[in-house]
């Protein structure tokens, strides 16, 4: 059978999601664990690879198993497996043709930015920091200039092995909430490095170093060294997955995880 599963894990504490031969990646660490309940080795498929450093409250993944667990066993037996900081939050029997990364059909992401003169300590690794005053306001007009159908290669990692450059950005939001800003981007697939490039363009607005209508202008021009330099992993969370709504996942599909910090 084929089983999906909705993880959440603190990027800093591994070398991103993709296994590696070191082992000190999140696909090592939790498929070693399914592992050990199946019986069997366990090859994992995700949403969304994320680099190191990225957290995620909303990854989904996929394995086929020939073993007969009741679903609260793979949850259950997994995270008494698990002693690094990844937790399974759910397990439900898909069909054979479902991937958790084919089948998706738009992804979200949020920034979540310590702005503020005070370095962040109990947070640190968990939120970005930059202590220039920014300007909110001004950045979540720059980032209306993103909706749409766009080619994103002005923010796209050299190394990105996605097939096309043109993305379809549903919602750009930027905030204040006190001493944070909180970035969030939903689009039906994102490029390598393209939010963290995002939010390093938005920040260079935010501080008054370019005027808003230039985050529309490096768009146009397609170019990646006209954008900002890629900003730190820390406070990026792959925060929603969202599927068709036949799948028999939770929420319909609508797999949403906002991370909430600062903490209430």
């Amino acid at each position: 059978m084929r089983i999906a599963l909705g993880v959440e894990y603190a990027g800093d504490a591994f070398q991103g999601w993709q296994s590696q031969s070191h082992g000190r990646t999140v696909q090592d660490h939790l498929e070693a664990a399914l592992a050990g309940i199946a019986g069997h080795p366990v090859r994992l498929h995700c949403a969304g690879r994320t680099d190191a450093g990225v957290h995620a409250t909303a990854q989904v993944v996929h394995f086929d198993t020939t073993a007969a667990r009741p679903m609260h066993g793979w949850i259950r037996g997994t995270n008494a497996r698990l002693t690094s900081p990844i937790s399974v939050r759910w397990a439900v029997e898909v069909a054979d043709d479902f991937h958790a990364r084919f089948c998706a059909v738009s992804r979200r992401y949020r920034y979540i930015l310590h702005n503020s003169v005070v370095r962040p300590a109990l947070l640190a690794g968990r939120v970005g920091w930059f202590h220039p005053p920014l300007d909110a306001a001004a950045m979540s007009e720059a980032a209306r200039s993103l909706l749409g159908w766009h080619d994103f290669s002005a923010f796209r990692a050299a190394g990105c092995q996605a097939k096309s450059p043109v993305k379809l950005m549903h919602d750009a939001q930027v905030r204040r909430d006190g001493e944070y800003i909180v970035f969030d981007f939903w689009a039906n697939a994102f490029l390598h490095h393209m939010v963290r490039n995002l939010v390093g363009a938005l920040v260079y607005v935010g501080k008054g170093h370019y005027p808003i209508g230039w985050l529309a202008e490096v768009l146009a021009s397609r170019d990646r060294s006209r954008a900002a330099l890629t900003f730190p992993a820390d406070g990026l969370y792959l925060s929603g997955v969202e599927y068709l709504p036949h799948w028999p996942l939770p929420d319909e599909g609508r797999i949403i995880a906002l991370p909430r910090i600062p903490f209430v």
